[in-house]
C-alpha cells in the first residue's frame, strides 16, 4: 500500500549516550529529486483515499458555505478615514476605508489582496498605515511562505509607488514620526535554501519613502537576538530585545535628542511588552512579580516604576491606551472579558460584550476616546462593537450591523473539569450539537504550548464537524496562556510531558463521562499541537480512533536546526545542551514509533512551511509506514502551502475536507448525522 522509501540506517546522531538512527535525513532536503518524488509518491497514496471517503463531499460543501460567509475586520482609524478588512468569500479580504465605521460595508477598497495572485496564494501577512492615512506599507507572504516582501501604496491616488524590500519577516512596518519613514526589520539574502536554513540575526532598518533609501538602525550583538521597535512616539524611540530560546526580554529607549539607546529594563526572566508613551512614561504590560500580570509605569529618565494595574485574580492579557485612560483585556477560565480604567489605574467600567467569548481584535489610538472591539466564539463567528470611552467610564458601546449570511452553528458550550496526573484541574470547553446526547464522535483539538491561550473561538473545521452531529472538545492544556505565566511554564522543558498528561485525563474522562469512546475519539492539532497529536499517537495508542498530526513538531533532536527552530528551545529546550535529549527522547514522535498497533493516521503539511519544515512530517510518515502496525498512515502534502497563515479559502475547503472526512470516517460519524 505504501511507497518504497529509501532507508540509510548509516546516519547517526549521538545523543543521550547513545547512537540515534536517522534513516531519512535525506528528506531534509526539500529540492531534491528524491524528495520530490517521495512526495508525489505519498499523494498518490493519500489522495485517492481521502477523495472517495464517505463523508468528504458533504464537508467539502459545508466549509465552502462557511467559508463562503461574509467576514468583517475590527476597525481601526488613521487620519480621517476609518479601515477594515473585509472578506466576502473570496480566497483573500479586501481593505476598505470610509469616513466612519457606519460607511464602511460601502467604504472604497484600497487594497483587494487577490488582484495579486490568480490562485489566491499570495496573502497580506502584514499592514501598516501612517497617522495622517497617506501611506499604506503592507507585506505579501507567497506561497504561505513566513517570509514576506513589502510593497507602499499612496493612499491619496491609490497607486503603488516603486518600493520592494525582501528578505523580512514576522515584524511589520512601524511609522516613524512624521509619516514619510517606517522600520521593518530583515535578514541577509539566504545564500542557501530560503526555506529550511537556519535563520542568520537580522537587523532594524529605516525606509524613507520619499528617497526610496533604507538606513540601518540597530544590529543585534549576537545571531540569537530579535527586536521589535514600538509603540511610536513623537519623543521616545522604543526598542524591545529577546534572545532566542530564553525567557524574558529587555526594553531600550533614545529620545529624539539623543544618539544612543538605553536599557531602560532589563528584564531578565520577566516579559515586558511596552503599550505606549505619555509624557516620560512608557506603560508596559508584564509578568514581572505577577503571574497573571500586571501593568506598571516606568520613568524613562529616572527608570522609576510604579504600578497602574495590580495582578488580580484574572489574567491581565493586553491593554491599549486611549486618550484618557486604558482599556484591559482580561481572561477569566479561558474567557475574555474588557474593562476600562483611568490613566492612573483606577478601575472603570466592564464592556457589555456577552459571555463565553473571545477578542477577536482591538485597536484604539492615545489620541482618542473611541475605541474598536470584535468578538468571537465557539458557535457564531460574533460582532463588533464602536466604544466610546471618558476614561474609567463607559459613555456607549454600539454594535455595527452583521453583514447578511454571517456564519453560526447552533450547539451548546460548557466546560468539563478533570484531575490531571499531578492532582492540578485542568478545564476544558466540550461543544456538542443542540439536541446530542449519549456517546458521539468527538474531535479534541489541543495545543499546550508558547503562552498561548485556547479561547472560545469560530473556526470553519470545528464549525463543520458540529453541524455534521460531532461533538468538539478544546481542553486548556498546561504550556497554554489561559491562567499566567505559571500554567505555562509548568508545561515547558522537562515539564513537558504534563501537557500530554492532561491531555489522557481529558480523554479518559470523556470516555468515563459517556460523552465519547475510544472507537469515537479523534484527535487534531496543528504546529506545536501537532507535537501533542504525534506524542499522544505513539504514547497512548489505544486512546484514539483516528490522529491528526498537522504541520507537526516532530523530530525533537532536529527540530533546532533549520529556519527559527532555535526560538522554540525556550519551551523545549536545546537538545545539544547536557540532560535535555534525555526527556526529549521520552516523548519526541518520531523517535517512539514501535511495531504496534496504531490508529488510522492522517499527517498533513505544505512543501513551503518554512516555519515548521515538512522534514518532519515527511520524516514521521515514513517511519511510521515502514515500522508501525496498524493504521493506515496517510501523508497529504499540499505543494502551493507553508505553515497555514493565509492560506486562500479554496485550499482551506480542500485541506478541511480532507481532514474531517477521515476523522468522520475511523469515529463513526455519518455525513447524514446533524
Amino acid at each position: 500500500m505504501y511507497p518504497q522509501v529509501r532507508r540509510d540506517e548509516s546516519v547517526t546522531d549521538h545523543f543521550a549516550g547513545r547512537d540515534i538512527v536517522d534513516p531519512y535525513r535525506w528528506l531534509e532536503d526539500p529540492d531534491s529529486e528524491e524528495t520530490a518524488a517521495f512526495v508525489a509518491a505519498q499523494n498518490a497514496v493519500s489522495r485517492p483515499l481521502l477523495e472517495g471517503l464517505p463523508a468528504r463531499d458533504r464537508f467539502a460543501a459545508s466549509l465552502d458555505v462557511l467559508l463562503s460567509a461574509p467576514t468583517r475586520g475590527v476597525p481601526f482609524a488613521r487620519g480621517e478615514h476609518v479601515f477594515a478588512w473585509h472578506n466576502d468569500g473570496q480566497n483573500q479580504p479586501r481593505l476598505v476605508r470610509a469616513t466612519g465605521p457606519e460607511l464602511l460595508e460601502d467604504g472604497e477598497t484600497i487594497l483587494d489582496v487577490n488582484a495579486l495572485s490568480d490562485d489566491g496564494t499570495r496573502a497580506v501577512s502584514a499592514a501598516s498605515i501612517n497617522d495622517d492615512a497617506t501611506l499604506l506599507a503592507y507585506a505579501v507572504a507567497d506561497g504561505g511562505s513566513d517570509w514576506r516582501t513589502i510593497h507602499v501604496v499612496d493612499l491619496e491616488t491609490l497607486e503603488p509607488l516603486d518600493v520592494r524590500i525582501g528578505w523580512t519577516k514576522w515584524n511589520p512596518p512601524v511609522w516613524l514620526p512624521g509619516g514619510r519613514s517606517f522600520t521593518y526589520w530583515a535578514y541577509p539574502e539566504p545564500d542557501g535554501n530560503a526555506l529550511t536554513d537556519e535563520m542568520p540575526a537580522g537587523a532594524l532598518y529605516a525606509f524613507d519613502v520619499d528617497a526610496r533609501t533604507s538606513t540601518l538602525i540597530w544590529e543585534p550583538p549576537t545571531d540569537r537576538t530579535m527586536a521589535y521597535h514600538g509603540p511610536a512616539d513623537d519623543d521616545w524611540f522604543v526598542l524591545t530585545t529577546r534572545v532566542g530560546g530564553e525567557k524574558g526580554n529587555d526594553l531600550w529607549v533614545r529620545h529624539r535628542d539623543e544618539d544612543d539607546l538605553g536599557r531602560i529594563v532589563e528584564g531578565g526572566e520577566q516579559d515586558w511588552h511596552p503599550i505606549g508613551v505619555v509624557g516620560d512614561e512608557l506603560i508596559a504590560h508584564t509578568d514581572d512579580a505577577a503571574s497573571r500580570y500586571r501593568l506598571v509605569a516606568v520613568d524613562l529618565l529616572t527608570g522609576a516604576r510604579r504600578e497602574l494595574i495590580a495582578e488580580g485574580e484574572d489574567v491581565l492579557d493586553a491593554a491599549r491606551l486611549t486618550a484618557s485612560g486604558i482599556v484591559a483585556v482580561f481572561l477569566r477560565d479561558a474567557q475574555y472579558r474588557v474593562q476600562l480604567f483611568g490613566r492612573d489605574g483606577t478601575p472603570g467600567d466592564e464592556l457589555p460584550l456577552g459571555a463565553g467569548i473571545s477578542i477577536s481584535g482591538l485597536s484604539g489610538r492615545d489620541v482618542s476616546d473611541t475605541v474598536y472591539v470584535g468578538t468571537t466564539s465557539f458557535v457564531e463567528r460574533g460582532a463588533r462593537f464602536v466604544v466610546e470611552v471618558k476614561g474609567g467610564e463607559l459613555v456607549r458601546c454600539d454594535e455595527l450591523p452583521r453583514p447578511e449570511g454571517t456564519a453560526r452553528v447552533a450547539a451548546t458550550t460548557g466546560r468539563l473539569r478533570v484531575t490531571s496526573s499531578d492532582g492540578a484541574e485542568v478545564p476544558a470547553f466540550v461543544v456538542a450539537p443542540d439536541g446530542a446526547d449519549g456517546p458521539r464522535p468527538t474531535l479534541i483539538w489541543g495545543y499546550g504550548g508558547f503562552n498561548i491561550p485556547l479561547t472560545p473561538e469560530f473556526r470553519a473545521i470545528f464549525a463543520a464537524w458540529v453541524q455534521a452531529g460531532g461533538t468538539l472538545v478544546v481542553p486548556n492544556l498546561r504550556g497554554g496562556g489561559e491562567f499566567g505565566a505559571d500554567w505555562h511554564e509548568a508545561g515547558t522543558k522537562e515539564r513537558k510531558q504534563q501537557v500530554f498528561d492532561d491531555l489522557y485525563a481529558v480523554a479518559e474522562r470523556l470516555i468515563s463521562d459517556g460523552v465519547t469512546t475510544a472507537q469515537q475519539l479523534a484527535l487534531h492539532g496543528r504546529s506545536n499541537g501537532g507535537l501533542l497529536a504525534g506524542a499522544a499517537l505513539t504514547q497512548r495508542p489505544e486512546l484514539w480512533a483516528a490522529v491528526l498530526p498537522g504541520v507537526g513538531v516532530l523530530d525533537m533532536l532536529r527540530f533546532h536546526k533549520f529556519t527559527i527552530g532555535w526560538a522554540w528551545t525556550r519551551d523545549y529546550g536545546n537538545p545539544d545542551d547536557d540532560g535535555v535529549a534525555d526527556y526529549l527522547l521520552g516523548y519526541s514522535p518520531l523517535h517512539n514509533i514501535r511495531p504496534v498497533e496504531y490508529p488510522p493516521t492522517l499527517i498533513t503539511t505544505g512543501d513551503h512551511d518554512d516555519r515548521v519544515v515538512p522534514a518532519h512530517s515527511f520524516k514521521f510518515a515514513a517511519e511510521l509506514q515502514h515500522e508501525g502496525l496498524g493504521g493506515p498512515f496517510l501523508l497529504a502534502v499540499d505543494t502551493r502551502a507553508g505553515h497555514g497563515a493565509g492560506k486562500p479559502r479554496d485550499a482551506q475547503v480542500e485541506e478541511f475536507a480532507d481532514q474531517l472526512a477521515f476523522a468522520a470516517h475511523h469515529t463513526g460519524l455519518s455525513p447524514e448525522q446533524g
